[in-house]
């Protein structure tokens, strides 16, 4: 980081950078994972496992899993899909077919070693240990499952005996012998070889964790006989005998305590979170304290956090020098909000240094991506909130995070591994879901500190708000690990223009204004930066009353429905001169231009103007911001800039910041912009039209399109409320003057319908002008689209190819016009309360207020004469 933030800021800020850079940046030895499927053997097993231990019928509850969406959210940002599970299943299965190998490679991106438990049952179906390698930088290792060999064993013994000695009792005591000897050779063999770097036990899924302090040999004996004596009649596969289970693993811990080797190879235990083979009761790893203690030279490994108990494993660890725990598997099967709950619990006690880590990835490699995508958005939350609270030194966390992705790992199991940090890669600067201060930092990298930074809003009434912190405080609250947001009184969606309250509105209450720092940009004028904000309940919750919280909500129920959107405007906008009010009259006047039309050219013969035009589109694009066209428009000094596609709240944001930069140059330049819609009567009006498209898979279908806009169309009159928003919306609105005309229809490049049809999905919506919020026009109208697609609306309005004014009424009946959009706010108003359909999806509290505040401004307006509105508009829009 550069020197501009301060002694103070710029020390903590790099610091807690570092941690980033090492969450984001340490190789992983991932100590415990299984195999990957062959491609052919993957359809055999679920890929709803991938967030879930539950099998059989009880998995498809999964669905309703906060890891479950989680995952599907985390996945689609990956593949760049829809955020649907069927769309994610999709492009997996796609990235399966065109680049399996890239796929994997990708999911297993940065991990440097994998020590693989291949004791899974349908290891035919999985890949051999050695072929993991051509995805890791150095070669992965095995973990030896002592029940299964253990029972592969009993398996070949009992097939080899014969029937008529299998009541013989010297024969199964001899078998009993044998069984034990070659187990002990397995164990032996695994020990000396190099390719084995631990055991694995799992009796927690057999008889429990409760494992005797001794052996108990003649009960195993016993147990051993009767299987044996049994065995033609059994369709044996795993030990399922208390005294078994545990002679098993005392053997193990035997032999590895006595070989003559000190660097003793540890076992891992399976404890806590399994499928529903767990007795979740003897799970707790609490119950294996006599055993540890009988073995205080044998390396003990406690798995998956030992979830749910965590601080048993944390403790154990903490006090028994010869136990580590391993927090994995709880990526990716727990909650975000688990996870970090987890990651807190184990810290409490236990040493970083006797932490391990692990993705317990399985089958699919998604398990592996995710299992890596959560863990660093997970330390990075806890961790660089200790750094900041001063609970530990940014040094002490960037060795927390080699130790526990790596060190630790590579000194427990004598790997011999040098720590090398992955190289830079692009998409590790900001990782998939960066934080605030990632956002902030990525976005000031060698820029000058700014003044302010404001935080904006749009109103009811359209009108754009801010509120403007000085660099220095806003940086010292993120500095010291605090929330950006700003109090905000309850009021503020109770406020026309001048601020006069809507009598049933309190002003007791607070909301708290949360700022999305996706949306930053540098101005609108220089020294300030802006990002759009939501507004929260005090905890956290979203306020159903927030018009940017409705389009992002408007965008969520597409994704679950398989739909994306682009969304791109249209800023038409009427350049005015400024005249000193003293001199009396109107403060703005029509510009002087020569022959003033539509797209003429003459126009860039007054310097003032072009300059001026030229400084936006430069400013703009400095600001990231890339206008694709800039043209004249038809009435006297009017303009339109158009907008690139974007995902609608960004394109929302981008809209609005866009006019606020237009405006400050206009002002600094002497002049006024205004959105009026019919700022002089007798020129052509002032529009918003915003263009939509459905970018999802199949987006471009007729099945898929069609039933969006006829969802669009059959609320189109209520949706009127929010897109012509002000009396002075209804001055523009006209048939036969490319308005998109009074009709409720759509038709192919027609500009005389309220939704013109451009190519496929791409079509433009006419009915809208620059006094609309269009958090509220835009999240109305894909709330309404949305909902058509799930309904399968049918469009059963005809493609009008001509002004639909001019049909006659045969004309109108055959092609479904029958509706016109309301002639008034008035009007507008009642046909959206009466549209219960569209009520219940914008929320009846939104549609209560924002009626009752647009009444309360209606009745204010109403008392001004026609020229004093529009003057009063006209300073505001």
């Amino acid at each position: 980081m550069t020197s501009w933030v301060g002694a103070r800021s710029t020390a903590t800020l790099s610091q807690v950078d570092a941690v980033v850079r090492a969450i984001r940046r340490t190789p992983i030895i991932d100590q415990h994972a299984h195999p990957l499927l062959k491609l052919d053997a993957e359809s055999k097993h679920p890929l709803l496992s991938i967030t879930s231990e539950a099998s059989g019928d009880a998995i498809h509850a999964a669905i309703t899993s906060l890891p479950h969406l989680r995952a599907i959210r985390q996945l689609a940002t990956v593949l760049k899909c829809g955020y649907t599970w069927e769309a994610v299943v999709a492009a997996i299965e796609e990235r399966r077919i065109d680049s399996p190998e890239d796929w994997v490679a990708q999911c297993l991106s940065g991990i440097e070693t994998i020590l693989i438990d291949d004791g899974l049952d349908g290891k035919e179906d999985a890949q051999d240990c050695d072929w993991h390698d051509d995805y890791t930088r150095s070669k992965c290792k095995r973990i030896v499952r002592i029940e299964k060999v253990a029972a592969d064993i009993i398996i070949k013994l009992g097939k080899a005996l014969d029937a008529s000695a299998q009541t013989v009792d010297d024969v199964l005591n001899d078998a009993f012998n044998e069984w034990l000897q070659e187990f002990d050779a397995h164990i032996r063999a695994a020990i000396e070889d190099t390719d084995v770097v631990a055991f694995k036990s799992v009796v927690c899924y057999r008889t429990g964790l409760d494992v005797t302090k001794t052996a108990d040999e003649d009960g195993a004996r016993d147990a051993f006989k009767e299987i044996m004596a049994n065995f033609s009649l059994l369709d044996f596969q795993r030990l399922q005998e208390t005294s078994l289970n545990n002679l098993v693993v005392h053997r193990t811990a035997m032999l590895i305590r006595d070989c003559n080797s000190r660097l003793k190879k540890p076992i891992q235990f399976h404890t806590g979170l399994g499928d529903n083979q767990i007795i979740l009761s003897k799970s707790s790893p609490s119950h294996l304290q006599d055993f540890i203690r009988a073995f205080p030279t044998v390396p003990i490994v406690l798995l998956h956090a030992g979830y749910p108990f965590t601080r048993e494993t944390g403790y154990l660890a903490s006090v028994y020098e010869n136990v580590y725990a391993d927090i994995g598997e709880v990526f990716p099967v727990v909650s975000q909000d688990g996870q970090e709950r987890i990651v807190r619990q184990i810290l409490e006690v236990c040493p970083w240094s006797k932490i391990v880590w692990s993705t317990d990835g399985h089958w699919f490699p998604e398990t592996y991506l995710l299992a890596i995508m959560q863990m660093r958005e997970v330390f990075e939350t806890v961790l660089c909130e200790y750094v900041r609270k001063g609970h530990m030194g940014w040094r002490a966390a960037i060795e927390l995070v080699q130790d526990i992705l790596f060190k630790n790992a590579n000194k427990l199991y004598h790997l011999g591994l040098e720590l090398a940090e992955l190289e830079e890669d692009s998409d590790l600067e900001l990782g998939p879901f960066p934080s605030d201060l990632d956002l902030l930092q990525v976005f000031l990298k060698n820029q000058a500190p700014p003044d302010f930074v404001r935080i904006c809003w749009n109103d009811f009434t359209a009108s754009p708000r801010m509120r403007m912190v000085p660099f220095r405080k806003f940086m010292s609250l993120l500095d010291e690990g605090k929330s950006a947001d700003i109090g905000i009184t309850k009021a503020v969606f109770g406020l026309i223009q001048n601020d006069w309250l809507v009598p049933n509105v309190s002003a007791t209450g607070e909301y708290r204004l949360h700022p999305d720092f996706s949306s930053l940009k540098k101005g609108p004028t220089e020294g300030h930066l802006s990002m759009y904000a939501e507004f929260r309940e005090k905890s956290g919750a979203r306020v159903p009353l927030c018009p940017r919280s409705l389009l992002q909500r408007a965008v969520e129920l597409g994704a679950e429905n398989g739909l994306s959107f682009l969304l791109g405007f249209e800023i038409e906008f009427l350049l005015l001169e400024r005249f000193d009010r003293a001199a009396g009259g109107s403060r703005y006047g029509t510009l002087m231009t020569d022959g003033h039309a539509w797209s003429v050219s003459r126009y860039f013969a007054d310097p003032k103007v072009s300059h001026l035009l030229r400084d936006m589109v430069s400013e703009l694009e400095d600001m990231g911001i890339f206008v694709e066209q800039l043209h004249a428009e038809s009435a006297t000094g009017q303009f339109e800039l158009i907008l690139p596609p974007l995902p609608p709240v960004e394109a929302v944001d981008t809209l609005l910041h866009t006019r606020d930069v237009m405006s400050a140059l206009a002002t600094a330049a002497g002049f006024k912009i205004t959105l009026h819609p019919k700022p002089f009567a007798h020129a052509c009006g002032t529009a918003a039209h915003a263009h939509m498209s459905i970018s999802s898979p199949n987006g471009s279908k007729p099945e898929v399109y069609e039933p969006f806009y006829a969802g669009i169309l059959k609320h189109l009159r209520g949706i009127t409320a929010f897109t012509y928003s002000n009396p002075a919306s209804f001055e523009r609105l006209a048939d036969g003057a490319w308005a998109g005309g009074r009709w409720v229809t759509w038709g192919t490049q027609n500009r005389e319908t309220a939704l013109r049809k451009i190519e496929d999905s791409h079509w433009e919506l006419k009915c809208m002008d620059g006094l609309a919020n269009p958090y509220f026009a835009m999240g109305a109208v894909l709330l309404a689209g949305t909902h058509g697609v799930v309904a399968k609306e049918k469009l059963v309005w005809g493609d009008c190819e001509i002004d639909p004014a001019k049909l006659t009424a045969n004309d109108r009946k055959e092609m479904n016009v029958t509706e016109m959009l309301p002639a008034s706010v008035e009007e507008a108003l009642k046909a959206l309360k009466a549209d219960e359909a569209l009520v219940d999806y914008l929320g009846a509290e939104l549609v209560d207020r924002y009626v009752s505040l647009k009444e309360f401004e209606l009745n204010f307006l109403a008392e001004m004469g026609d020229d004093e509105r529009r003057g009063w508009i006209m300073e505001r829009y």
